[in-house]
């Protein structure tokens, strides 16, 4: 109810705030108001199964206007409340916000610079470097693993965009590939349309992935179907031993039944360097407790706008990047791809590439 309400309520005061600044007629300002509705009436759209029944260029174009439009509502709701707080402090006349063309233009002008900085930032995938080392060997050669979180492959991260990750995955030339959940955004229509598995298997190395809340929301059957198709070793609740490394994969929080990180780790051999899967990055305190070695979260997204970043931050006790406990390392990614509108603004898209020093497999 809080979900819907608060955007609602949001929505009203900035549907009047255009209304009143719009140099326009009458009609002209309703139909402005009502256009705009109607784009954000479509985020509810996106968010149901009725979404699967459209065409594929119409569902598509509906989830891109629906979603996207619960970030552009936000940054004008922001800057009618600085507008108005100028205003009522004398800093900003109130004939700017009534019937005012170059109140118009400069709010206009103000989302356009934002928006399409942030679309431009979102496509511009950052690469993050960071070095895993284990016991006395620090001379071994190093192995390369990419490691990734949060694709949301779906009506709008689709096939190409996918085939240019999966390009810049290989010029990596990585031993292994981790992925920590949410490669499904909400369903399994347009990777199935797209034959999504088939960039998948275009992977020169070996893909290990847990499950993330997204894989539930499309339904896990048809989810651990993709996962086959795409030869990705999914472990849910499961170790996967690859000569001196034990992947543990993590089931979702989602499901209240998966197995604690205590009865995961309980048999695997102490020379083995560890590596946790787990979507969701609550708790850290477990892994440090049950002797993983490196943790690999993904989820938050880092808000993906700011100054959402700032409630994940209060939320997480890491919300994005590296962070330590004892001798346990963990990676929060804020995701290569994004859920909604793909605008990235204080936040980024990001794969990291670990070299893993002093361990073999």
């Amino acid at each position: 109810m809080l979900f819907m309400l608060l955007p609602l309520a949001a929505c009203v005061y900035v549907l009047w705030h255009v209304y009143q600044l719009l140099p326009l007629s009458t009609w002209g300002k309703w139909l402005v108001v009502v256009l705009m509705a109607l784009a954000f009436g479509m985020l509810f759209v996106s968010l149901g199964r009725r979404l699967d029944e459209m065409p594929m260029t119409l569902a598509t174009i509906v989830y891109e206007i629906g979603t996207s439009s619960l970030i552009v509502l936000l940054y004008l709701f922001m800057l009618f409340v600085a507008l108005d707080l100028g205003r009522l402090c004398h800093l900003v006349p109130a004939a700017l916000l009534k019937n005012s063309l170059w109140g118009s233009v400069g709010v206009i002008g103000v989302m356009l610079v934002t928006f399409i900085y942030g679309g431009l930032h979102y496509h511009n995938k950052v690469r993050e470097e960071i070095t895993l080392t284990d016991g006395e060997n620090k001379t071994a050669k190093p192995k390369t693993i990419v490691m990734m979180s949060d694709l949301h492959l779906g009506y709008h991260n689709q096939r190409p965009e996918l085939h240019r990750w999966v390009e810049m995955v290989n010029a990596e030339k990585p031993d292994l590939i981790l992925i920590a959940g949410d490669i499904i955004d909400r369903s399994i229509r347009p990777l199935e349309e797209q034959k999504m598995w088939e960039e998948f298997r275009q992977l020169k190395a070996p893909v290990v992935a847990c499950l993330g809340n997204h894989e539930y929301y499309a339904g896990q059957p048809n989810s651990l179907s993709f996962y086959e198709k795409a030869g990705i070793r999914l472990l849910k609740d499961e170790v996967l031993v690859m000569g001196d490394l034990a992947i543990v994969g993590r089931d979702d929080r989602t499901n209240l039944r998966r197995k604690s990180v205590k009865a995961l780790t309980a048999h695997i051999d102490s020379s083995k360097y560890v590596i946790l899967l787990d979507h969701q990055p609550y708790h850290l305190e477990a892994a440090e407790e049950n002797g993983v070695d490196f943790q690999l979260s993904g989820h938050t997204h880092h808000g993906q706008v700011w100054p959402i970043s700032w409630i994940t931050e209060s939320i997480y006790e890491c919300a994005f990047g590296s962070h330590e406990r004892g001798n346990t390392h963990y990676y929060v990614s804020s995701g290569i791809g994004i859920w909604g509108g793909k605008f990235r603004i204080g936040t980024r898209s990001e794969y990291v590439v670990a070299r893993l020093k002093g361990v073999s497999f």
